[in-house]
């Protein structure tokens, strides 16, 4: 597929070509699900916790005499029928990052994404994005000559000054290749990748 670089200044400045193993696949919408589901699980930290019968802090004494109140019978404080009681099959600390697919799930619901981010003409090619300095302001203003909101950029490394001229803005984030999820990917409308990001985001998907 040709696709169009453009500069900073929204001037088509060469063309590349996107292979379609990558951006022009068949969408399968459930392994998307199936992929962010199980991403924000793992963000989970699986603390929650109640005290079953056993554990909570009461004596093992009968509480009132079996016979003659004219109440329902009661052996302890524990029953989690009272008051303070213990909690019946209620949450205990677990690990939720179990539940990761397959990394060949993962990188399929990559390329899903991609191809959808592309037909629905909402990736943009872009030849380079060099900050001289950390600035918000020329971060903001670049994006604005693209005519983008709520963007995400790919670079090929970890830079800089453009996660930290970024960092600030809500609708914004900057990745390189190597943290490329499909959380942020659809998080944000628009996807703008560096055109010498390409190779690394193909060395990782064409595994």
């Amino acid at each position: 597929m040709i696709v169009n670089v453009v500069n900073l200044k929204n001037e088509t400045v060469g063309q590349v070509d996107l292979p379609d193993l990558i951006y022009n696949v068949k969408l399968r919408p459930h392994l998307v699900h199936e992929v962010v589901k199980a991403q924000l699980n793992s963000r989970r930290v699986g603390s929650a916790s109640t005290k079953t019968r056993a554990e909570v802090s009461f004596s093992n004494r009968k509480p009132y005499r079996q016979k003659g109140t004219g109440r329902a019978r009661a052996g302890t404080r524990r029953s989690p029928l009272w008051r303070h009681g213990g909690t019946i099959f209620g949450p205990k600390p677990r690990d939720y990052s179990s539940q990761r697919p397959p990394a060949q799930v993962r990188r399929a619901a990559l390329k899903i994404v991609l191809s959808s981010k592309l037909k629905d003409k909402r990736l943009l090619i872009l030849d380079a994005f060099n900050l001289a300095e950390v600035k918000t302001r020329a971060f903001v203003q670049g994006l604005k000559s693209l005519g983008l909101k709520k963007t995400l950029v790919v670079t090929l490394e970890n830079d800089d000054n453009l996660v930290r001229s970024s960092r600030n803005l809500s609708d914004c984030q900057v990745l390189p290749v190597a943290g490329l999820n499909c959380y942020d990917l659809l998080k944000y409308t628009h996807l703008v990748l560096l055109k010498d990001s390409l190779p690394g985001l193909e060395v990782r998907l064409m595994k």
